[in-house]
This record gives C-alpha cells, structure tokens and sequence, in this order.
C-alpha cells in the first residue's frame, strides 16, 4: 500500500486543530510562546504549535496549500531517494517547525504577549522545496488569473514577507514565513547539492 506522509501530516493537524477549536487549554499548552519556553523550557512548543491553528480559515488555507504543494515534493523526494526519500520530506516537515520560528523566538522571548500558533513556516518551507525542484512551475495567486512562474513568485514571497516581518502589526508571522521558505529551498540542497545545477538549468531554458 502506497502511504502518504504528506496526508498523514494533514490528519494529525486537522484533529489536533479541530479539538482545539472547542477546546482553549488545547492552544495555550501547545502555542508557541517564546516567553514561556524562556521561563519554564517548554522546548516542545517549537514542534506542537504547528498542530494548531487560529480558526477554520486558517487551518483550512494551510492544509490545502501543504496538500497542494506537499504530495508533489514528497513524491520528488521517492523519486529521488526510493522509499527513504517519504522519511526525508517527513523531516522537512519536522525540522521546520522550529527553525521557521527561532527568529522569533529571540526577538520575543521576553513580551509575555506574544503568542504564535499555525503551520504556516513549515508549509512556506514545503512550497520552497517545491520552487527548487519545478522553479518554472506556474503559481496562481488569489484574484490573479495568470499564472505566475514558481521562481517569479519565490523572490517575490521572500520580499513580501522580509518587508511586512519588519513593519510588523498585523498579527501574522512573516518571520517565519521567511525563513520557512529560505530553509525549505536550502534543505535538499545540503543533501544533494546538485539539484542547484538542475535549477539552473530549468531557468536558462526560459532565455
């Protein structure tokens, strides 16, 4: 039987993120909140804040996203890998959670208002994987029904968040959208350095 991890993922955190929808002591123990991990070392809320979510909208453009781009650069990774490649796009996953967030964590580790919860870093890293493998993919973007080029909207995203992570005020985590995405487009790269060649060469066959 031909399992997908990338579903699994899915699974888990819609349940997770369905119970604590009904449930708030669900978010507060698994939130990401760097003033408490400072305090009392719940080192575990860099992993389990990507389980929850802050309402149905949120859950549901997240999964689709992941479902949308995860399959893809899971099936990439099997193709590349065999069967060990399914495991290597699980620790993609795993190990963004708290890289996406460490900035963050540092620059927030004492406002004992912060508060951070969503897939949304390990996703953006997973959307970067993709960008690596298919950069001339086309991307469409809400409200623009033009496709957009996976490479084209890859340094546009990087910009967009580096520019609203240092305006700020807006409740999102842009930090962690940023380095998300700079981590996933890195992460196969440090496994397997040539896919910077075939990057490359997918651009250029454009000129």
């Amino acid at each position: 039987m031909h399992w997908s991890f990338n579903i699994i993922i899915i699974a888990i955190t819609c349940v997770v993120s369905v119970i604590s929808f009904s449930n708030a002591g669900y978010i507060n123990r698994l939130a990401f909140v760097p003033s408490i991990i400072t305090k009392d070392h719940g080192r575990y809320r860099y992993w389990t804040y990507g389980l929850v979510h802050a309402g149905w909208g949120h859950l549901i453009i997240n999964m689709f996203v992941l479902w949308s781009f995860g399959s893809v650069v899971e099936d990439a990774y099997e193709y590349m890998w065999n069967m060990a490649g399914k495991w290597v796009y699980v620790w993609l996953y795993v190990s963004a959670l708290p890289i996406s967030v460490i900035s963050d964590g540092r620059r927030y580790k004492y406002n004992t208002s912060y508060i951070s919860v969503g897939a949304s870093g390990a996703v953006s890293a997973v959307v970067f994987a993709s960008i690596l493998l298919f950069p001339l993919q086309k991307l469409y973007i809400m409200f623009i029904p033009i496709g957009v080029p996976a490479a084209i909207f890859g340094m546009l995203y990087l910009f967009y968040s580096a520019y609203m992570g240092h305006k700020g005020g807006d409740n999102i985590a842009h930090h962690a959208h940023f380095w998300g995405a700079v981590y996933g487009f890195l992460f196969a790269l440090l496994i397997k350095p040539r896919l910077i060649v075939a990057f490359f060469v997918q651009i250029f066959q454009v000129f």
